[in-house]
């Protein structure tokens, strides 16, 4: 037996004996390692135990074998990990900066299947035959997504994607490259300004990213209330309600989806809505929401702002057969003020273009307006002007002298 194997026997028995939960309490595991390795140091020198490793590098790796996910938590440590997944036990991946890597990690199947288990077990969300899908919140923030046989050929298919805060203002967004000061001065002010903003892009284009850098823009004196299918937005407000769906229980009861939060949401006096993902019907809902008057933000998975227009005019058509374009038209137009793309390329995530909704629909067609516009130069001014002006103005704000200011420059 060597020093590793020894140290974690103890530690593991320790933890049953006292009833304890790792991953909920890891300071105590931290205790009772730190323990272990100090009451078996005697022991070793001069026994079988083989002490080849240093004791911070056997308190570390037991660390990471009880409390953690073992040879997946030197991921977890790493600030630059975005995303793990594993495709089978023998091929797992991990993303820096939307670029995917190849690891050397090498599992079984065992471990996968006691890592996922070990990672389910605080969500209270469960993974079987019946219900071969899972979401779920890791106690770090990270968002776990499992897919198991038969739905999958084979193997587990695991993915974890860690929420790495890296902007917590838009002018924290402007030190990543993702857009300019004068961009950033200009979405402050809108947020502030209560207007309706969409943030749009494809996989991995920093929308969750962008959203929580938007919400550093709302006032202190705002009730803010975020709807999510798993909790991933990072609020820090003073009042500020997180809520998230519920899958059915075994008995199929019991589900709460995305549209009956956001119904739920305007029963609690929100000053400010959030919806983390526009995907299905509950679009609708945002609608009816943002037309009452109420600032609302929202990400939608989409190619450009004009996808996303237009996406967001037929997602609320999934609500039922009463509800119809000529209804869903007019009242995107008149609700949504802006649109926020992202993309990611080789370069890193970015903002392409920001789109204004002057509330106007042509020939069936929502009317747009550029504001800001990347065509291979970096982001630029446009010649649109956004809705509103009066919100701004009783906000102290000057919006055209804010786009004045970026069009004027060299």
């Amino acid at each position: 037996m060597d020093a590793q194997a020894a140290v974690e026997e103890r530690v593991r028995a320790a933890v049953r004996e006292q009833g304890i939960d790792p991953l909920r309490d890891p300071e105590t595991v931290r205790l009772l390692i730190d323990s272990a390795v100090s009451d078996a140091m005697a022991e070793w020198a001069g026994s079988d135990v083989r002490a080849g490793d240093g004791a911070a590098e056997i308190s570390r790796s037991t660390f990471d074998a009880v409390a953690g996910f073992g040879p997946l938590q030197r991921f977890f440590d790493d600030p630059t990990v975005e995303e793990v997944w594993i495709n089978e036990p023998g091929r797992v991946f991990i993303a820096r900066d939307g670029r995917s890597e190849l690891t050397t990690v090498v599992l079984d199947g065992d471990q996968v299947r006691d890592l996922v288990e070990r990672m389910l077990r605080v969500s209270g969300r469960r993974l079987d035959r019946s219900s071969p899908f899972v979401d779920a919140m890791l106690p770090d923030g990270s968002r776990l997504h499992v897919v198991i046989p038969d739905i999958t050929r084979e193997h587990w298919a695991v993915n974890i994607r860690r929420f790495v805060v890296r902007a917590r203002t838009v002018r924290d967004l402007v030190g990543l490259g993702m857009l300019t000061s004068a961009a950033a001065s200009f979405l402050d002010a809108a947020v502030v300004s209560g207007l309706n903003v969409l943030v749009a892009g494809g996989t991995q284009a920093g929308k969750t990213t962008f959203l929580n850098a938007l919400l550093g823009s709302v006032p202190s004196t705002e009730r803010v209330i975020t709807c999510e299918e798993v909790f991933e937005a990072q609020v820090s407000h003073p009042d500020h309600v997180a809520l998230q769906t519920r899958d059915a229980g075994i008995e199929g009861t019991g589900e709460i989806p995305l549209r009956r939060l956001v119904r739920e949401a305007l029963r609690m006096r929100p000053t400010r809505l959030v919806v983390g993902e526009v995907r299905q019907a509950e679009a609708l809902d945002l609608l009816v929401a943002m037309n009452s008057g109420m600032p609302a933000m929202a990400t939608i998975h989409a190619n450009s702002a004009r996808e996303a227009v237009t996406k967001l005019c037929t997602l609320p058509l999934l609500a039922g057969p009463n509800v119809d374009a000529a209804f869903v038209v007019p009242t995107v137009a008149g609700c949504v003020d802006l649109v926020v793309h992202l993309a990611a390329d080789a370069s890193g995530r970015r903002v392409r273009e920001i789109v204004a909704l002057p509330g106007q629909v042509e020939a069936g067609v929502v009317a747009t307006a550029d504001l800001f516009v990347d065509s291979g130069a970096g982001l630029v001014r446009a010649g649109g002007f956004p809705p509103h002006e009066e919100r701004f103005a009783r906000a102290g704000f000057d919006v055209a002298a804010l786009l004045r200011a970026e069009a004027d420059r060299p």
